[in-house]
């Protein structure tokens, strides 16, 4: 064996026997789990739209004079595949941290596991109010505005009409059952003369549709909130429609103006409806949500869901947290994200709150109209949790002892 070829191969076997840590100073890894088969519709825009981020961030000079990097991992949707990846980017793949999701069960295992063995999780897409409040903990933030905040903007809207009986559609998981109590408490609250004539709850993606439109005309309701999405969505609009439901009906939709389940609707997508969802259409020229549009059309050639704002306001407040934080370390990261305020966002100064870890990123509400044989929201603004929320007193009665 020559010289060279015993150098190469210790070399080699030094390499190999090299801790995943000191292979992976060249970059800031973050591990991203998300369900991009099941969920394409979302969790492809949503992707772009951390690439985007990573693109400006890097192209600035990266975090602590490193480029930051996110390693995509798909979990199927499914809580014991996603806790199984969450392990193997951290013990393996270098990773500093986790984020991503979106299912609210996925969410909650991610949770559970990264206040278990002490990592960080920024929940980027789950939505049920459990995951900062009754089963919050210190290693998880999250960045979408909750079902909570959502619910209480249509349920201040559903107050305003003369409609006393109200029937409800969710999904049986976390995410739609939060988002049912949290509509129906908020509702109550401004009008106690309200009652719940009918509670659907179709399996996730496998709902009934006919069967839950004959079951909710059955209980002959004023109104209706719905928070179906995705083929659950169209299915549920298409037989209510077909079936005349939703005539003389005022319909409160949650995420139901989001152009991921919006645009696939065409021009069977009702009309009246009060949603949340994503407007980008309707941004003026000047604006920071109008920038944010533009650079991502321009990057990507395809027009901006919600998934894209929050893919990119994932990425970007990752790279504020390392910087505040001046390592990637867990306990620093943590102490980054409390109170944590990024400026200049798409919505403007995006913050998390210590008190839950719950940032203040709000919604887009108004109502669905047909332009150009296609859905849009109409007469839409943009509102801030800001009076949507308990109170910090409340919250923190909620949350596990710390």
């Amino acid at each position: 064996m020559t010289f060279t070829r015993r150098t190469l191969l210790a070399a080699t076997t030094a390499l190999a026997l090299a801790p995943v840590a000191a292979l992976a100073q060249d970059t800031i890894k973050i591990g991203e789990i998300n369900h991009y088969k099941r969920m394409a519709a979302f969790a492809e825009p949503y992707k772009m739209g951390i690439e985007l981020g990573l693109k400006e961030i890097n192209d600035a000079g990266g975090v602590l004079g490193k480029p930051l990097e996110f390693i995509f991992r798909d979990d199927q949707g499914d809580p014991a595949e996603a806790v199984k990846i969450a392990e193997e980017l951290m013990t393996r793949d270098g990773a500093v941290m986790l984020t991503g999701s979106i299912l609210s069960h996925v969410g909650l295992a991610l949770s559970s596991f990264a206040a278990e063995k002490g990592y960080l999780y920024l929940a980027a897409e789950p939505l049920a109010d459990s995951l900062v409040w009754t089963s919050g903990n210190p290693n998880t933030f999250r960045l979408r505005a909750s079902t909570w905040i959502q619910a209480a903007m249509l349920a201040e809207e559903a107050a305003k009409t003369d409609a006393v009986k109200y029937a409800t559609i969710a999904p049986n998981y976390a995410y739609g059952q939060d988002a049912v109590a949290a509509f129906k408490e908020n509702l109550k609250r401004l009008k106690p003369e309200v009652e719940f004539v009918a509670e659907q709850w179709p399996a996730l993606f496998k709902i009934d549709a006919g069967a839950e439109v004959q079951a909710i005309e059955r209980a002959k309701p004023d109104a209706i909130y719905n928070v179906t999405f995705g083929t659950d969505l169209a299915k549920f609009v298409r037989e209510g429609g077909d079936r005349g439901l939703f005539d003389g009906r005022p319909v409160y939709g949650l995420l139901s103006g989001e152009p991921e389940y919006l645009e696939p609707l065409g021009d069977e997508a009702p009309e009246g409806w009060f949603v949340t969802g994503y407007p980008w259409y309707g941004f003026e020229d000047g604006t920071a949500e109008k920038a944010f549009v533009d650079a991502y059309m321009a990057e990507t050639g395809e027009t901006p869901k919600i998934g894209s704002l929050v893919g990119y306001l994932d990425v970007i407040s990752i790279a504020a947290a390392i910087e505040k934080a001046g390592a990637t370390d867990t306990d620093s990261l943590i102490a980054a994200f409390e109170g944590l305020e990024i400026p200049d966002t798409p919505i403007g100064t995006l913050m998390y709150r210590e008190v839950d870890n719950q940032s203040n990123m709000g919604a887009y509400v108004g109502t669905l109209a047909m332009q150009d044989g296609k859905g849009v929201m109409v007469d839409w603004t943009y509102k801030s949790p800001d009076g949507y929320m308990p109170s910090d007193e409340e919250i923190k009665a909620m949350r596990p002892a710390e």
